[in-house]
């Protein structure tokens, strides 16, 4: 059977923060209709209503490396959210091969985690498929290619404010602004076929772009908890 968004995790240790991550990545800008945005995304109650989403985000992460160790993920942000740090991105959905990463996931930033088998493959035409399966259950099935020249790139380049990111756990608020650098290519994705019970409904939305981001290295600095009516 599959693992249920209430299950328990095996007794592991939280890695703190702050962390940083290597790896590959695949990160898809996507535009769906208000009305799924809104019921169909996994907003949290304590979020819905500062959500101010247009453009949702789609990411397929393979980490060679972290805090505890190499693992993948796969995530959906379904827009930004009003704070008094302005406006923030967080994660709705977020699937990781690791219960290291869930554990020190939800305890170091309040982001949502829970444990999946992500099977990740390169097929004949060159394209990246990323499945993810629950007790053998495939839930998600993506397929994305990369084309055209690498350039060098770099968080440094995008300002602050357009990066952070927030989550609500245990009646706060994380605040975090991650950095990353490493080289990008112009990607398309070819397919997502997903069950929308275990995730946001991506095949119906209108790719804007996507990018291939190659060896790049993240940073993930700890982050400021506070009371969402804090000044």
């Amino acid at each position: 059977m599959g693992q249920s968004a209430g299950s328990h995790p095996p007794d592991v240790k939280s890695a703190p923060a702050p962390w940083t991550l290597t790896g590959d990545a695949y990160i898809a800008m996507l535009e769906l209709p208000e009305r799924l945005l809104r019921e169909r995304c996994f907003i949290p109650e304590a979020l819905r209503p500062r959500f101010d989403g247009r453009y949702s985000l789609l990411m397929a992460l393979d980490y060679t490396s972290s805090n505890v160790g190499p693992y993948r993920e796969l995530l959906f942000i379904p827009g930004r959210y009003r704070t008094r740090r302005g406006l923030r991105w967080s994660i709705s959905k977020i699937y990781v091969s690791s219960w290291e990463s869930v554990v020190s996931g939800q305890v170091n930033w309040g982001i949502p985690k829970e444990r999946a088998d992500l099977d990740l493959a390169r097929e004949a035409d060159g394209a990246e498929r990323l499945r993810a399966s629950q007790g053998g259950d495939v839930f998600a099935d993506v397929r994305f290619a990369a084309a055209g020249p690498s350039l060098p790139a770099s968080s440094a380049l995008v300002p602050a404010r357009l990066r952070g990111l927030v989550h609500h756990r245990d009646g706060r608020d994380y605040f975090c602004t991650p950095t990353a650098r490493g080289r990008v290519r112009r990607a398309r994705l070819l397919d997502a076929r997903v069950d929308p019970a275990r995730m946001p409904p991506i095949d119906a939305g209108r790719v804007v772009f996507a990018v291939r981001l190659s060896g790049f290295r993240a940073e993930f600095p700890a982050a400021d908890v506070e009371l969402p009516d804090a000044a």
